[in-house]
């Protein structure tokens, strides 16, 4: 029905007063504007004459008489308004909209009001307690957040923010409620700010992805089966000390090398479940506040070197004549482990059996080397967490490291040349030679050095890999802890054990999940160190220490932290120049953000 003029009109919830009618409805409003409307967005509420809106009563009446006499029926807008307010009047008509409106008694249209029963109205009074339960509820978690003290069910909702710190979701009702951005750094603030987190909190491992649980698999144990007897040698697991996980060990035979490696193949074939849940996880995630195990400790305490009266081992034997290794072979051994640490080894390096070790490694690294190997010794540091305390130790070349990486070098050569002289399909780790050959000395020229160097991959057939100065090589030494390398190993244990190898194209769709997976560890390793880096100079207010200029471009100076092993920039100096020693302090840590400045003192 076309309103007329001085008509009473609902126009989006508020009363108006048509004017005029033409085309369009021009309305009068409640502040004194004027608004051309369509039919259609408008309800007629009462014919009028109305004069003056501010005067309508925003109250809704009693209406519980009419109510009860209206159980059962079917009612108007004016009908009702009679029997509420006793006439029909501009005022009145407003009144029971409010009512309508309301829907808590009665619901509907203008010409067809429904009544709504006893147990209806129960059951909106039901539903709007518990709206307002939840507004009172959502009201007092905002303010526990601002005064940092949750409760229990504060915590339970606060989960949404976590997925968001976490990455696992884009966005969160508390995060905006706030006025905090919908990121994972600054939901990380907040979750820290209100005590959710505690400040050592580190979201980086679930943030970027890594396989964290522990699965729950019936570990298999190893079967009896033909091997080489070479208990009668000496056999060295050279490691930190406090390493659980020995998965390789070394003993001379004469000039003969034997490099013994964990069997890890005999127990875990492929596509079984443990073989599965490694490829998974891709490598063991070495963080500061806990390992987490490519496979379980059961079944490293079967396999580690070491941590048995005797041990399950892949040896691989050969010879270096001072240019190339010969007289390889690879066996499914037995061997008698004895465990020593680096620093040991260090203190005995005069005793024949370690002497004759160093004099081997040491020839075959002066192989590599004049075959353009690249040795970079840039600074790197052990993270280690007592009590909440945070240590950071710089950790340094020594011989006997030297010692054990080459010898792990010449078991992946050997492995690489065994596999091709067998036709034997493994993933052969290669890079390419760098632009310019470099011997760099100093800390920038081999800073420089290794920001120029191309990086490794991984094929399936044998290339040079120039950083090691090797025609050839595969990554095999650590199969406890690197999917890669088991990988190799079960391609061996096929072979020797005359049974099918994976085919080239599962090995090719296996080596290219891998490289997705480990990624993704070697980011939340290397967010996870900053990151307890950052907390201890946080712990460490007063902390100063030297820096190294690495690196200058037209505004920025590049310092590498050798004690912290710590990149950052700050604003160039005219004075500054290569290999310059400054002295710093932290200036402003912002562990969320993963930034750090540092004022040159």
């Amino acid at each position: 029905m076309t309103p007329a003029s001085q008509a009473l009109v609902d126009y989006k919830g508020h009363p108006a007063r048509v004017t005029e009618v033409a085309d369009k409805i021009v309305l009068a409003l409640p502040d004194g504007k004027t608004k051309k409307v369509r039919e259609k967005d408008i309800r007629l509420l009462h014919p009028g004459p109305v004069t003056d809106l501010t005067t309508l009563p925003d109250q809704i009446p009693d209406v519980a008489e009419a109510w009860e006499l209206l159980q059962g029926e079917q009612t108007t807008l004016a009908e009702l308004a009679e029997l509420v307010c006793g006439a029909y009047s501009p005022a009145s008509a407003w009144q029971v909209w409010q009512l309508l409106r309301d829907g808590r008694h009665f619901s509907g249209d203008l010409e067809a009001i429904q009544v709504h029963t006893p147990e209806q109205v129960a059951q909106i009074d039901a539903v709007r307690a518990q709206k307002q339960q939840t507004k009172l509820a959502w009201q007092a978690l905002l303010e526990h957040i601002q005064a940092a003290q949750l409760t229990a069910a504060d915590r339970q909702q606060m989960t949404e923010v976590e997925r968001v710190a976490l990455g696992m979701t884009a966005r969160s009702r508390i995060l905006s409620a706030c006025n905090v951005p919908n990121t994972p750094a600054d939901a990380h603030q907040l979750l820290v700010r209100c005590g959710y987190w505690p400040v050592q909190e580190n979201p980086w491992p679930r943030r970027c992805g890594a396989v964290l649980e522990t699965a729950a698999l019936p570990v298999p144990t190893l079967l009896a089966e033909d091997r080489l007897d070479l208990t009668h040698l000496t056999a060295w697991a050279i490691d930190d000390a406090g390493n659980q996980d020995p998965d390789d060990a070394v003993s001379l035979q004469g000039d003969y090398l034997w490099v013994h490696i964990a069997d890890v193949a005999a127990l875990v074939t492929p596509d079984s479940p443990w073989d599965l849940l490694a490829r998974e996880r891709a490598s063991t995630l070495y963080l500061p506040e806990q390992t987490h195990w490519m496979l379980p400790p059961e079944l490293i305490q079967q396999l580690g070197m070491g941590l048995a009266e005797t041990s399950p081992s892949l040896s691989v034997g050969c010879r270096f004549d001072g240019e190339q290794l010969c007289d390889i072979r690879v066996e499914p051994s037995q061997v008698q482990v004895q465990r020593i640490t680096y620093d040991a080894v260090d203190q005995r390096l005069q005793e024949p059996d370690f002497a004759a070790l160093a004099e081997l490694t040491q020839a075959y690294r002066s192989r590599r080397m004049a075959h353009q190997a690249i040795q970079l010794e840039l600074p790197e540091v052990a993270i280690k967490l007592s009590d909440q305390q945070i240590q950071i130790r710089p950790c340094y070349p020594t011989p006997s490291r030297s010692l054990v990486a080459d010898a792990m070098i010449m078991a992946g050569e050997a492995v690489a040349l065994y596999a091709q002289q067998h036709d034997i399909s493994i993933p052969y780790a290669m890079q390419p030679a760098p632009d310019k050959l470099e011997h760099p000395q100093t800390l920038a020229e081999k800073y420089a050095c290794r920001r120029s160097l191309k990086p490794s991959r991984t094929l399936l057939e044998p290339a040079p890999h120039a950083g090691l100065g090797l025609s050839c090589y595969t990554r095999c030494t650590s199969p406890l802890r690197r999917y890669a390398d088991l990988l190799v190993h079960q391609q061996l244990r096929s072979y020797l054990r005359h049974q099918n190898p994976r085919a080239h194209a599962d090995l090719k769709d296996a080596m290219l999940a891998l490289d997705e997976t480990n990624s993704r560890n070697r980011r939340a390793e290397r967010h996870t160190n900053l990151h307890w880096k950052l907390l201890y100079l946080q712990q460490h207010p007063d902390w100063e220490g030297e820096a190294v200029i690495v690196a200058l471009d037209e505004r920025k100076t590049t310092l590498l932290l050798p004690c912290l092993a710590l990149e950052t920039r700050i604003r160039r100096q005219r004075q500054h120049q290569l290999d310059t020693t400054l002295r710093v302090r932290a200036q402003s840590i912002d562990i969320a953000q993963q930034v750090v400045s540092f004022q040159v003192i």
